[in-house]
C-alpha cells in the first residue's frame, strides 16, 4: 500500500494503529528490498508470510493477472483450475521466451524477476558451498540427465566434428543414456580397484584421448557424487589432462552440492585445469520435488550458450520451488543442514559397521566417498545372486527405501552396449554388497530404524535369527 492509501486508512481508524500496521508491513518489505538490491541469498530464512507477500506482488506484474487484460495470443497463461492457479501462485507464463530460456518475458515481468533472483541465489549457493569461482549458472526445468544432454549439445556447436564422449564408468542409467540421447558414442573407461574402492583410471583416459584424437572427442564426462563402492572421479587430474589436450570437461555433480568434499574437488579442478560445466540436481541437494537442475560453469559466455540451446520457454515450477526453499532456509539454515548431514554420515558409518560385524560381514573402506557407504553380503551357493536380490526385497517390504543391493554376475544392455556385472560399476568387483547413503535431510531416527531393521533382516537372511550382539548398539525403534 502507498502513502495515500495509509492516509485514507487513518480516516477509518486511529492513526497510531495504522502506523503500527505500516511498520509491520515495512519489516516484510525491507527484506524484499534488500533481496532486490543485493541479489544475494539471505543469511537467515524468511517467514512464510514474507515469501507469500513477495510471490503475490510478483504475480500482479504478470499480464494474466492484470485487471481488464485482453489476451488474444495463443499463450495467455489462462488456468482453468483454481487449485492449479494457487499451486503456482498464479505465475502461469513460465520462464524464458521462445528460443531462450533465460530471456525476459514482456508479458511476465514478475515471473522474469523471480527467475533472475532464483538464478542469483543459486549462484551464491554454489559459491558459499565451496565452488567460489563459479562465474554463472541457471536453473533449468530438467532433471540431471537431460540437463547433461543440454551441455553436450551446446558443446557440439563448438566441436562439430567430435564423435566421442570419454566416460569413466558409473552404473547409473541416466549418465550413460544422456550420452546416447545427445547422439555421441561413449568411450567407457573401466574403473580401477584400489582396496575396496573403485577409482578413476587416468592412464586409460589419456590413452583414449591420444588414440582417438583430441579433436574427435566432445568431452571427458566425469562424476563426483556416486554410489559406493565407486568414489568420486579424480576430477582435478582429469581437468589438468583436459587442459593439456584442449578437450572439454563436463562434471556430473548430481548430489554433490551437499558435500564440501565434492564441491572442493570441482573448485580445485577449475583452478588447475579445465572444467566447462558442472550439473547438480535441485531435488537431491535442496529437498524440493523432482524436476530441476542447476547448470553452472566458469565461463559466463559458455553458460549463456547452454541456456540458449534450450528450445523455447519452460515451466517455472522448479524455479518457484527453489526460490521458496532458498528464502525459507536462508544460507544459515542450509549450512545447518549440511553440518547435520556430515554428522549423520559418521553416525551411519559407525552403526552400519556394528551391524556388519555382528553378522560376519565387512564394512567396506570408502574413505573417498563422502556420502555413500557399503557392507558385503556373503551368501554361498549357486543362487547367491537371487538371494542378494531377495534381501533387498525384504528391506523394502519393511519400509526401508534407498538401500541398494548388488550381486556380481548380472548384466544389462543399454542401447547397443552390454555392461557385465551391472550395478557394481566394474566388470571385476569381487563382492555382493549393500549400500546406504547419508544424504541431506537424513535424521538419527532414520539411521536407527534402518540399522535395527537391517539387523533383523540379515539375521533372517543368514538363517541365524536375530543378532543379540548388536542390540546394545542400535537404538530402539519401530520394526
Amino acid at each position: 500500500m502507498n502513502d495515500e492509501i495509509y492516509k485514507l486508512c487513518e480516516k477509518l481508524i486511529p492513526s497510531t494503529y495504522v502506523q503500527q500496521g505500516r511498520e509491520a508491513r515495512h519489516t516484510h518489505e525491507n527484506k524484499i528490498r534488500i533481496l532486490l538490491e543485493h541479489k544475494k541469498w539471505p543469511e537467515d530464512g524468511w517467514d512464510d508470510d514474507t515469501i507469500e507477500l513477495l510471490l503475490q506482488e510478483l504475480a500482479t506484474m504478470d499480464s494474466n493477472n492484470f485487471g481488464g487484460n485482453c489476451g488474444v495470443g495463443e499463450r495467455e497463461a489462462r488456468i482453468a483450475s483454481s487449485l492449479v492457479a494457487k499451486r503456482h501462485f498464479r505465475l502461469g507464463h513460465g520462464i524464458g521466451r521462445s528460443g531462450d530460456i533465460a530471456a525476459i518475458q514482456p508479458k511476465a515481468a514478475g515471473s522474469s524477476i523471480m527467475m533472475k533472483l532464483t538464478n542469483a541465489m543459486a549462484l551464491d549457493c554454489l559459491r558459499v558451498t565451496g565452488v567460489r569461482s563459479t562465474a554463472a549458472c541457471f536453473v533449468v526445468p530438467l532433471a540431471t540427465g537431460m540437463s547433461l544432454v543440454l551441455c553436450f549439445l551446446a558443446l557440439r556447436q563448438k566441436r562439430p566434428q567430435a564423435k566421442y564422449i570419454i566416460w569413466p564408468r558409473i552404473d547409473q542409467k541416466t549418465c550413460f543414456k544422456s550420452i546416447l540421447t545427445a547422439g555421441y558414442e561413449p568411450v567407457i573407461i573401466e574403473n580401477r580397484l584400489e582396496g575396496d574402492e573403485l577409482r578413476t583410471d587416468l592412464d586409460e583416459i589419456q590413452k583414449k584421448i591420444l588414440e582417438l584424437g583430441a579433436e574427435n572427442i566432445l568431452c571427458v564426462f566425469s562424476t563426483t557424487s556416486c554410489f559406493a563402492p565407486r568414489v568420486p572421479d579424480k576430477v582435478e587430474e582429469i581437468a589438468e589432462m583436459c587442459k593439456k589436450y584442449e578437450v572439454p570437461h563436463v562434471i556430473n555433480n548430481a548430489y554433490g552440492v551437499q558435500s564440501s568434499k565434492c564441491m572442493h574437488l570441482i573448485q580445485q579442478a577449475a583452478r588447475v585445469g579445465r572444467v566447462d560445466a558442472f550439473v547438480q540436481s535441485t531435488d537431491k541437494n535442496f529437498m524440493v520435488p523432482v524436476g530441476g537442475s542447476i547448470i553452472a560453469g566458469f565461463d559466463a559466455q559458455f553458460v549463456d550458450k547452454i541456456s540458449q540451446t534450450f528450445p523455447g520457454r519452460a515451466s517455472a515450477s522448479p524455479s518457484i520451488d527453489l526460490f521458496i526453499t532458498f528464502l525459507s532456509l536462508g544460507a544459515n539454515g542450509y549450512k545447518k543442514l549440511l553440518k547435520e548431514r556430515k554428522e549423520m554420515y559418521s553416525y551411519l558409518g559407525t552403526e552400519l559397521a556394528k551391524v556388519a560385524e555382528a553378522h560376519g560381514e565387512k564394512f567396506l573402506n570408502m574413505a573417498h566417498n563422502p556420502i555413500s557407504m557399503a557392507i558385503t553380503l556373503s551368501k554361498e551357493g549357486e543362487d547367491s545372486g537371487k538371494a542378494v536380490t531377495q534381501l533387498g526385497s525384504m528391506l523394502f517390504k519393511r519400509c526401508v527405501s534407498g538401500a541398494r543391493v548388488v550381486a556380481p554376475g548380472s548384466s544389462k544392455t543399454i542401447g547397443s552396449h552390454t555392461f557385465p556385472n551391472y550395478g557394481a560399476h566394474s566388470d571385476i568387483y569381487p563382492n555382493a554388497y549393500l549400500t546406504a547413503a547419508a544424504a541431506i535431510g537424513i535424521t538419527k531416527q532414520d539411521v536407527d530404524l534402518f540399522c535395527k531393521r537391517l539387523d533383523k533382516v540379515l539375521g533372517q537372511w543368514h538363517g541365524q535369527g536375530k543378532s543379540q550382539s548388536v542390540q546394545n548398539h542400535v537404538a530402539e525403534g519401530t520394526s
